[in-house]
């Protein structure tokens, strides 16, 4: 399963084998946001995942399909928290250590539940390089099995499963939107989405501060970008040669969000669904209160990817 891209039976198998493991989240409305925006909005909350995030889909799935021998070291990764914490969540509950390489500026929350999850934590500085660098330096002195927070077929397949549970509870969607960063989750609702019906648009939303997925999505190869300065830290991963070929080939479009409506999208969600949502959880409603997409009429499924936030540096009080 490592070796080729998920199709819908891989999503559904994977679906069995973390079942017994994650949540089945709940998927909210809100009348009020309905009412302004002309459509309906069905959010799939993934801040009432296991550690607060769909990241813990991805993980397990990826934890669950190692062999004992390919597991018995541990695992390692890099994060800026959720995935993390995800896989060291993960790793625990199969019996085994989890190594995080977490940039230095990742929001508290975050660090403290990797650590509380029994994570092993190695500070990079906050570049892709770095972090793949520790990365490497990890697999090679203690001989860890890497579980790449995006670019990794299980991971994907893992990843999608949350698609396959909004679409049995709200099938007859005309969109389903997700954030975008490495693409993992957007890659998997994707195969997810039009396995189970192919008329349904697939929508991913992007911070414009952070835009690489976007201008490679329009150009059809992947873009690096120089920096990320958004306030969405799980979206500042560009995506791999695993992720992008199927985000390019099963993906509608991509449209992006401003800083500003990010944070209006995130305010509004928890102050009209009275639910906590961060940052990188909100770029798709972000994007239709921009209006860079008309959703007058349809109905759209959103994933709700995360609700870890540092409470002392909420963004409307910066």
């Amino acid at each position: 399963m490592t070796d080729q891209a998920p199709t819908l039976d891989t999503i559904r198998a994977a679906y069995a084998r973390i079942k017994p493991h994650i949540h089945r989240t709940p998927v909210l409305s809100s009348r009020i946001l309905n009412e302004k925006l002309g459509g309906e909005l069905f959010f799939k909350c993934e801040n009432f995942q296991k550690v607060a995030a769909f990241k813990a889909r991805g993980a397990s799935n990826a934890v669950y399909s190692l062999t004992d021998d390919m597991v018995k070291r541990g695992v390692v990764t890099h994060s800026s928290g959720n995935h993390g914490a995800a896989l060291a969540w993960a790793a625990a509950k199969r019996g085994v250590k989890a190594h995080i390489v977490m940039p230095n500026n990742a929001p508290k929350a975050k660090k403290f539940a990797v650590d509380a999850y029994g994570g092993v934590i190695l500070f990079c500085e906050p570049t892709l390089p770095a972090r793949e660098e520790g990365v490497n330096r990890l697999m090679r002195e203690l001989g860890l099995e890497l579980v790449h927070p995006y670019n990794d077929y299980r991971v994907i397949a893992g990843q999608g499963t949350a698609a396959l549970e909004l679409l049995e509870e709200v099938p007859d969607l005309d969109i389903v939107m997700t954030p975008l960063g490495g693409g993992g989750l957007l890659s998997g609702t994707a195969i997810a989405t039009k396995g189970i019906n192919a008329n349904i648009r697939v929508i991913g939303a992007e911070p414009a501060a952070a835009d690489d997925g976007y201008r490679g999505f329009k150009q059809g190869k992947l873009i690096e970008n120089a920096s990320s300065p958004t306030i969405c830290d799980g979206l500042r991963s560009m995506m791999g040669d695993k992720s992008f070929p199927i985000v390019r080939d099963k993906v509608d479009d991509i449209v992006l969000a401003s800083e500003e409506n990010v944070v209006r999208a995130m305010r509004m969600t928890w102050e009209l669904m009275k639910i906590v949502v961060e940052p990188s959880a909100c770029p798709p409603l972000a994007a239709i209160l921009e209006g860079n997409l008309d959703v007058k009429g349809k109905r759209v499924g959103i994933v709700l990817t995360g609700g870890n936030v540092d409470l002392d540096k909420l963004p409307w009080q910066q």
